[in-house]
């Protein structure tokens, strides 16, 4: 494959993007039926299709482990702070979305904290 790397950097960036690696492995799969054999095409296209149906399912797994935040709003923080800021608004982005998200359930259900400062305990024994 000519410029392999080139390709590998064009995935590594899609995967920061969070966007599917079949974008980049689809020309190659298609360049590579043209230049090889069946057998190994065909091999390089089900290893590049497995690769991309795990990153579909993956990613969200293992981003949101341990969080109560939604998938979804760490994605759309993601991507948006991706296309605001770049590279750095990719963490940024979806750092402010959930911690903004957690603030804003947090201040939408005040029944979950009932001795709140300010408020009179009434302890009867």
């Amino acid at each position: 494959m000519p410029a392999a790397g080139l390709f590998a950097g064009a995935v590594l960036v899609l995967a920061i993007v969070q966007l599917p690696p079949w974008l980049v492995l689809l020309p190659v799969a298609i360049w590579y039926y043209s230049v090889a054999e069946t057998l190994p095409a065909t091999v390089f296209f089900v290893y590049a299709l497995v690769v991309s149906l795990s990153d579909a399912f993956l990613k969200p797994m293992l981003l949101g482990r341990g969080l109560d935040t939604p998938m979804l709003v760490i994605l759309i923080g993601a991507i948006g702070g991706a296309i605001t800021s770049g590279i750095v608004g990719l963490f940024i982005g979806a750092v402010v979305l959930a911690l903004g998200y957690e603030l804003f359930t947090a201040w939408m259900s005040p029944d979950e904290f009932p001795d709140a400062p300010g408020q009179a305990a009434t302890n009867e024994a």
